[in-house]
């Protein structure tokens, strides 16, 4: 029998608010849809009270208190607005100005700033302090991010996210005092840390002192190359959330704008990387068959995400082998690309400059891994995007993306399945993989699969299936402090799953971390993961073809082109290899 909670009442600015004993005054004040100032704050990541903004002032109470931390209690009368505590606020905000690199207008954070929307709200016109910098550094050695000590407010929040939902600790608040800073261990690059490249401290940093490492320039300068044939692939979740920078509604889904506004940026032809989502799930169904028939290493686990590759290869080496070989989406349609469509098209794979728009920083790494380099040397992707920066370049170019009309994909690379649309949310993965196991093993369909939490983990879901009269039990996991846990079971010999999706980003790709920023205040607000994922299940509802095995355009390459899943030359140009990878060497 489940234990009423117990319900406390207090008042905040005249409003009086209900909430369950233990919430803080932050919490009670967003219930009833007041604002307090946050920087630092995250949810169940970062409840520290650091920055101060959040400050409150309660009656019969001495001193100002730090609502995001402070228990609500009951008949509290609680002011957010004084005179005195708004002067408070500015004066917080002059000091972290003060040691704070203000070079607004060449910031990519402009405009979309919670520092600099805070002195908006408060009116910081002019600063009143000239403090002495701190020594600044410019950490620009990582393929995926960017570090820029001179914009950091020390908030904490990229510390908490890469300890608390990632398990990685790459970063840290090293030294003391007025010397403090984030920074990597030993003074290193966070190139050599255990930094996976997934861009969750980017999403959750509030200024600018973590940004994607950029590769607009190169791309620019291809697109007006008469020499150069640039085509571009658009990944699953980037449909679902590239018009939130166009000022369009979270979780709305503009697949044909998108196309159009990229066709007008010059490209040569757009593809979808939803159809190298359809070819992995034929290798990688193919694979679980192979080992579940052969006595192959159980549990398979997914590797279409790349920070998560990334992960295993840094704190997981051992357990390499449970990996599935099959590349990438991305990889995989880049590499169809280069040589399929460069064949078909009559096109030297050496003029083909091949771009992939992506919500990860993470794709930004993998697309340079030498496993991943074609017979000829190239590179399969030779730029990859985040869906911010494609914002920011159709900006420039003067093209809102949220004015333009629908139009299709190219063939012959443009034909996806809905189990290909919803490889960006978690668990899509796995359910467009149970969509074709069954009927490639034996002609039968799986039905819906209902997945349940484990208990104390909701990013661990698990379900049974049946499959050739046995039943497997299987996972889908999300977060890599959760993605450990699974594997800690493998490791320990454990583990009960035959089949686990590891997804590298709460939420998937849909919260990758390339994606378009959501204010703090607006996230505790509405659930945007579960809007745009919403999104991509529309897509799936809507598509022509469900399942991967149905889609004519897959079809047609293997029998014209790759012969059959599994076989030799689709392993040759769909399979990869994994290697351990140091950190902290020189």
């Amino acid at each position: 029998m489940e234990i009423a909670k117990k319900m406390i009442n207090l008042t905040i600015d005249g409003k009086n608010v209900s909430v369950v004993e233990g919430s803080s005054i932050l919490d009670a004040a967003r219930k009833i849809d007041i604002d307090i100032p946050t920087l630092c704050f995250l949810k169940e990541i970062n409840e520290v009270g650091n920055c101060r903004m959040c400050l409150v002032e309660i009656d019969g109470v001495k001193g100002y208190k730090t609502s995001c931390v402070y228990p609500a209690e009951e008949g509290m009368n609680v002011k957010t607005n004084t005179k005195d505590l708004i002067e408070t606020k500015r004066e917080i905000l002059q000091l972290i100005l003060s040691a704070h690199d203000k070079k607004c207008l060449s910031c990519v954070r402009n405009t979309n700033c919670t520092l600099q929307d805070l002195c908006k709200k408060f009116e910081i016109e002019d600063y009143d302090y000239d403090g002495e910098m701190p020594e600044a550094i410019l950490d620009d050695a990582s393929e995926c991010i960017v570090r820029n000590t001179a914009k950091c407010i020390l908030c904490g929040r990229c510390v908490s996210v890469c300890k608390n939902v990632q398990g990685v600790s790459a970063i840290s608040v090293m030294n003391r005092g007025y010397k403090s800073r984030v920074g990597v261990a030993l003074g290193m690059s966070i190139k050599k840390s255990t930094c996976v490249g997934c861009g969750q401290c980017i999403i959750h940093c509030p200024v600018g002192a973590l940004t994607e490492k950029s590769n607009v320039k190169q791309l620019k300068e291809a697109l007006v190359d008469p020499k150069k044939h640039v085509v571009i692939q658009t990944a699953p979740s980037v449909r679902a959330s590239i018009g939130e920078e166009f000022g369009m509604p979270i979780g709305s889904l503009v697949t044909g704008k998108m196309v159009t506004s990229l066709r007008k940026m010059g490209f040569d032809k757009i593809f979808d990387t939803d159809l190298g989502a359809d070819i992995t799930i034929m290798e990688e169904a193919t694979e679980f068959i192979s080992r579940l028939k052969n006595g192959g290493t159980l549990p398979m686990i997914t590797s279409c995400s790349s920070g998560w590759i990334t992960f295993a290869e840094k704190f997981y080496p051992d357990q390499l082998k449970d990996l599935s070989t099959v590349k990438s989406p991305m990889e995989i349609l880049g590499t169809l690309i280069k040589t399929y469509y460069a064949d078909k098209m009559n096109i030297d794979p050496k003029d083909i400059y091949s771009v992939a728009l992506m919500p990860c920083s993470a794709k930004k790494a993998e697309i340079i891994r030498e496993e991943l380099k074609l017979d000829n040397g190239l590179q399969a992707v030779d730029n990859v995007v985040t869906t911010r920066e494609m914002a920011r370049l159709l900006k420039e170019s003067n093209i809102d993306l949220a004015m333009c009309e629908d139009s299709e994909f190219d063939a012959p690379l443009g034909i996806a399945t809905g189990a290909g649309h919803i490889f960006g949310a978690t668990g899509g993965v796995m359910e467009a993989a149970l969509r074709s196991v069954s009927y490639l093993l034996d002609g039968t369909e799986i039905g819906k699969v209902e997945f349940k939490s484990v208990i104390g983990n909701n990013n661990i879901k698990e379900a049974d299936i049946e499959i050739a009269g046995k039943i497997h039990k299987i996972a889908v996991v999300q977060g890599l402090l959760s993605v450990s846990k699974v594997l800690d079971e493998i490791k320990n010999g454990t583990s009960k799953y035959s089949f686990i999706e590891a997804m590298t980003c709460p939420g998937g790709c849909v919260n990758g971390g390339g994606q378009p920023l959501v204010d703090e205040y607006k996230a505790s607000k509405i659930d945007y993961k579960a809007l745009r994922t919403k999104a991509l299940y529309n897509a799936d509802k809507e598509a022509e073809f469900k399942k991967s095995h149905e889609n004519p355009s897959v079809k047609e390459l293997y029998k014209n082109f790759l012969g059959e899943p599994n076989g030799k030359k689709s392993h040759e140009l769909l399979h990869t290899k994994y290697n351990k990878q140091d950190t902290y060497v020189d």
